[in-house]
């Protein structure tokens, strides 16, 4: 046979080809494939020395040693779970922390009470939303006059200022002087949402210096229960206000 005739020979042959795994047997672990021998011979080895390290690790293991974390530790539906040590706090501790929360929640409630008196003390409370309107009450004697009666005259200002409960000036006082301030309404409005604004604040300040209140009120009740007095709890806690407890009375030397 030349070697032209088996080069044409060797041509015309098919390249051999490995089948592949089926998908349902990956799980049993590698092909036994011909080529396969040096990936399922290095899984071995790599098993057989896992093995070995850990029986050496049996072997040499001391019976009587101890570590922590062998009273730390456990193993909870197959999780290793290392225990989390628990803050032991004597009651005295407690009651020290207790009070110092207390100081805490009390000098900011104390700062907010002193801006609210700020406050107050800029702005009048008389045009605050929510505020209720004063009645201005004029006793007259007979039906006739309530029919001619006239506010505006009565109050003795001009019918444009008689709405105004606060720096209503009478008709006297506003031909003696000029009027001072802004008068363009623009500027007005502007001054009136300032102040709408400053009555806001003045009620959230006023909201959160009662909320602190309720607070340093729960926090020296769950102080008084760590007392071992016996108790009795008389009402529920609420969220404007603490629980309410009635305790023995112990007559103290």
């Amino acid at each position: 046979m030349s070697a032209a005739f088996r080069k044409a020979a060797k041509a015309r042959q098919r390249p051999h080809r490995e089948r592949a795994q089926p998908a349902a047997r990956t799980k049993l672990g590698l092909l036994e494939k011909k080529k396969d021998y040096r990936l399922r011979a290095h899984d071995y080895h790599k098993k057989q020395n896992a093995l070995r390290a850990l029986q050496k690790k049996a072997l040499d293991k001391n019976p009587d040693e101890f570590y922590f974390k062998m009273i730390r530790a456990e193993v909870k539906d197959g999780v290793h779970v290392i225990k989390q040590p628990k803050d032991e706090v004597t009651p005295e501790q407690m009651k020290l922390m207790r009070t110092q929360d207390i100081k805490y929640v009390e000098m900011k409630r104390v700062a907010e009470a002193k801006k609210i008196e700020r406050l107050k003390a800029e702005l009048h409370l008389l045009d605050a939303a929510g505020s209720g309107r004063g009645r201005h009450v004029f006793f007259v004697d007979t039906e006739r006059e309530v029919q001619e009666f006239d506010i505006a005259t009565q109050l003795d200002t001009v019918p444009e200022l008689v709405d105004r409960v606060y720096n209503r000036p009478t008709i006297a006082m506003l031909q003696r002087e000029t009027v001072k301030g802004p008068t363009d309404p623009a500027h007005l409005k502007k001054l009136a949402q300032q102040r709408k604004n400053q009555y806001d604040l003045l009620r959230q300040r006023i909201e959160r210096e009662k909320a602190m209140f309720v607070i340093t009120q729960k926090i020296q009740t769950r102080k008084d229960l760590l007392d071992k007095t016996h108790k009795v709890k008389v009402k529920k806690e609420t969220t404007t206000g603490p629980a309410i407890y009635k305790f023995k009375f112990q007559r103290k030397r």
